[in-house]
């Protein structure tokens, strides 16, 4: 991992991009990480809007992570950003918007074909992501998920052991070998959902919640679409997190 820039934010969490193997990635730090007070890590997830696109949005859930004594990291997703393009990728989604436009189903074949390849690439690049940060002396476990695109927070918390509880974001379209994933997990889960998410399926979210093989699990559903998720949905994660992961 190799940092190009730092910046101290006003309230004094430390900015730091970086580059992994030519994907890039920020990692927030609170100003109170230390090599002898190291802090837990999450990994934030994001749509596939791209790193800049998606920058203010990061930085809030970032600045208020560190508030309650958190490092954060969010990397460039596949085919997003400045990084190249996935052309199989990009004829699915095509393929998705098309059926979308027309008032068609979905097919599961579209489905697959947006989102597997995703996940495929995405999670190991996550999983070495945390290589490298947990490398650093003030960056500790254990680790939390917590964001979008929810296949890919399925299949980390699936195989990577590190990650001790999730918060996801429901409102993706959601493969039909995400469910079996989702049977395998079991470290606490706390699970947002927009109950008039716009495009997305509700009740595929909800038979993905009851597909998950959680004790600990928790479903928020607020009214309203995809983009008006209601500002104190995040003190109730930030408490999920906070008894999870300190």
């Amino acid at each position: 991992m190799h940092f190009t820039s730092e910046q101290r934010l006003d309230d004094g969490v430390l900015e730091r991009s970086f580059t992994l193997d030519d994907i890039s990635g920020i990692l927030w730090t609170p100003e109170s990480a230390s090599a002898s007070a190291p802090v837990p890590l999450i990994l934030l997830g994001h749509p596939t809007l791209g790193l800049d696109r998606m920058y203010p949005r990061l930085v809030d859930r970032a600045r208020h992570s560190a508030a309650d004594g958190f490092a954060t990291a969010a990397i460039e997703l596949p085919g997003c950003g400045d990084r190249p393009r996935l052309p199989a990728l990009d004829r699915a989604r095509a393929d998705m918007r098309r059926a979308l436009q027309a008032g068609e189903p979905v097919t599961d074949e579209i489905i697959d074909a947006v989102v597997l390849p995703l996940v495929d690439q995405a999670v190991p690049e996550l999983r070495a992501a945390m290589d490298a940060i947990l490398e650093l002396p003030e960056v500790t476990g254990p680790v939390g998920y917590s964001g979008g695109v929810i296949s890919i927070g399925v299949r980390l918390a699936a195989v990577d052991p590190r990650i001790a509880a999730a918060g996801l974001f429901a409102g993706s379209f959601i493969p039909r070998s995400t469910y079996d994933e989702a049977r395998r997990l079991t470290i606490p889960l706390h699970v947002l959902l927009q109950w008039d998410d716009e495009g997305n399926d509700r009740q595929a979210a909800l038979d993905l919640f009851d597909a998950f093989g959680s004790e600990e699990k928790a479903l928020h559903a607020n009214m309203g679409g995809h983009t008006g998720v209601p500002a104190y949905a995040g003190a109730a994660a930030a408490h999920f997190f906070t008894r999870h992961l300190k």
